[in-house]
């Protein structure tokens, strides 16, 4: 299978039902092959990636998508916790986050992540962000192999 035609695994950290909704359907648009799985918090989230807690079958995701503010395990902890980890620490971050507060955008960079993204107010600007954040990381990005 060439480069172009890879099926890319991402895994979204949101526990808004309409983002994630929102996410999915534009995200069904891209022109890569994305497969998206969806858990609503840190907790759902590091159980997912160790192949624990229900998702034996799991598959290692090459993006992950993470909320910040969530019940169980919030994004800062998840990001914490998963850097920490030896086999997870390579696969790249995307904060995607309502919060435009200056310390959580310095606070998740130097826990690991790989960018930050507020999440706009209405409808439309959401859509143009995840199309954007599609673009850039589906289409330009070279990820680390998976292992």
């Amino acid at each position: 299978m060439n480069e172009e035609m890879k099926l890319i695994e991402v895994l979204l950290v949101e526990d808004d039902p309409q983002d994630v909704e929102i996410t999915k359907e534009v995200m069904e648009l891209s022109k890569v092959k994305l497969n998206v799985n969806v858990v609503g918090n840190g907790v759902e989230a590091l159980g997912y990636l160790r192949k624990e807690d229900g998702y034996k079958d799991a598959v290692k995701p090459d993006l992950i998508l993470l909320d910040l503010n969530m019940p169980k395990m919030n994004g800062r902890e998840f990001l914490e916790e998963m850097k920490k980890d030896e086999h997870l620490k390579l696969i790249p971050v995307v904060v995607l986050t309502t919060s435009k507060a200056d310390e959580d955008i310095v606070k998740t960079y130097k826990l690991g992540a790989s960018c930050y993204v507020t999440k706009p107010v209405g409808l439309d600007q959401f859509q143009k962000v995840v199309q954007a954040v599609d673009s850039f990381w589906f289409t330009v990005v070279k990820y680390p192999p998976v292992k």
